[in-house]
């Protein structure tokens, strides 16, 4: 998902062990001509020379992967992780990377919903006012009277058709406003762990089977391979992205890792059975995919959304995988810890090693990582803000690998605006002993 910006606290309670990987991934030298880190390791899993990277940002990687990895002389196992249960087997250094603009560009939910309207696959809701519980009076009745009420109820809207049905749904998701200028959410929630429009597109998707949901994806994912780099769609009258690549620097990470040893996730906030359609395709196992999970009844995707933490099943989506909800996520599943304390930050030997994300939803989860940090540079003020700051000295950004944004952000407002704070109101960002992080030029992009 794409469409916002925030962060997290710093990292505390590092151990000797972190503090030396940390030191070894933030001095790695810039590669010279016939050498680089770790080549005296014939036997360790390299990253291609071939793929281009900023500066010495592959150098960095291959070093906290020479460090971390079964070149470490640590426990973890060689070969492929992934292919066992879903939870983590608490043996091999888990690394974990965001999906939309992180390891493709571009977004795949947008993608599959635009598929979704321009082949008749949303479904009429009971009423537009029972999709989410944060979709205002305004927005229910601007989608009724732009959908109207004669399709029944579960029976799939001629969007390919209706123009202002497919323009009114495409308002309110992607601008958060109804045609006529007026909000579509409104009330509370926690700026740190959900959004409304997010959770109001997975709820679109309700009536439709987890596996029919994949084949729509599937179905998009086709078209927008296909279709150049650069081009757009034109779905009623807005235009959106119409092409997605997998970056062939992040694939060539994510097949480096796993032969190092690592045990590599996907957590994203997008509808999970969407980004299953897409993840083989950077060699991730559909076991290895954390991504929003709607409630299932007799067989079929509910507006309801699952919880994490103390947060229960079917609470209208009060956390999703978002900021401090993948966190939770990560810690639920990977670590397989419950209640409250999935939402704190975890000792070392309960985190992530490595973390790669682009934007404020990816912030907590990345900062969390013990061993390194990659931030792909989308102008986002929260993750650059943390990824500039640079407090450990483990952070690495690295300007989009396709059509990187020419645009500098300067500076980012990181000592005024750089954390977004529960009630979503921007403040100071501090690091982990309190003092703030000040402003920062936007230097890689």
């Amino acid at each position: 998902m794409v469409h916002r910006q925030a962060l997290t606290t710093g990292m505390t309670g590092m151990t000797a062990l972190a503090v030396a990987c940390a030191v070894a991934f933030a001095a790695a030298p810039a590669a010279t001509a016939g050498s680089s880190p770790g080549e005296s390791r014939a036997d360790c899993p390299r990253l291609s020379t071939k793929l281009k990277w900023y500066g010495d940002n592959r150098e960095r990687l291959q070093r906290m992967i020479d460090e971390q990895g079964t070149c470490s002389g640590k426990s973890a196992r060689s070969g492929p992780s992934g292919q066992g249960r879903e939870q983590g087997d608490g043996q091999r250094p888990v690394a974990a990377f965001d999906w939309d603009n992180t390891v493709v560009k571009n977004d795949v939910s947008d993608a599959t919903l635009a598929w979704m309207l321009r082949h008749d696959k949303v479904l009429q809701p009971r009423s537009w006012k029972s999709t989410d519980k944060w979709l205002t009076d305004d927005t229910h009745r601007a989608l009724t009277r732009a959908c109207g009420t004669s399709v029944p109820a579960g029976r799939p809207l001629p969007t390919s058709t209706d123009t202002g049905c497919t323009d009114e749904i495409l308002d309110v998701y992607l601008d958060e406003e109804t045609s006529d200028g007026k909000a579509a959410f409104a009330g509370e929630w926690n700026h740190r762990r959900t959004v409304p429009g997010y959770v109001w597109l997975t709820q679109l998707f309700a009536g439709h089977s987890p596996a029919a949901l994949t084949g729509f994806a599937r179905e998009a994912r086709k078209e927008a391979l296909a279709a150049p780099v650069g081009s757009e769609q034109k779905v009623g009258t807005h235009t959106m992205a119409g092409y997605v690549r997998y970056y062939e620097q992040q694939r060539d990470l994510i097949s480096t890792l796993r032969k190092a040893g690592f045990d590599v996730w996907i957590v994203s906030a997008s509808a999970e059975p969407i980004v299953r359609a897409w993840t083989p395709g950077a060699g991730i196992p559909g076991n290895r995919v954390i991504g929003v999970r709607n409630v299932v009844e007799d067989g079929r995707l509910t507006t309801g959304v699952q919880g994490c933490g103390d947060v229960k099943d079917d609470t209208g989506g009060d956390v999703l995988t978002y900021m401090d909800g993948k966190r939770c996520w990560l810690n639920k599943v990977v670590y397989g810890i419950e209640g409250a304390e999935a939402f704190r930050l975890q000792d070392p030997a309960h985190r992530i090693a490595f973390g790669a994300g682009d934007a404020e939803t990816d912030v907590t989860f990345v900062d969390d990582a013990t061993a390194g940090h990659l931030a792909v540079n989308r102008n986002k003020t929260e993750l650059m803000c943390r990824a500039y700051d640079n407090a450990d000295r483990r952070w690495l950004v690295n300007p989009m690998f396709i059509e990187p944004d020419p645009k500098q952000k300067t500076p980012y407002p990181c000592a005024t605006e750089g954390y977004m704070n529960t009630d979503g109101v921007a403040g100071p960002m501090r690091r982990a002993d309190g003092s703030v992080v000040p402003d920062q030029k936007d230097r890689v992009f």
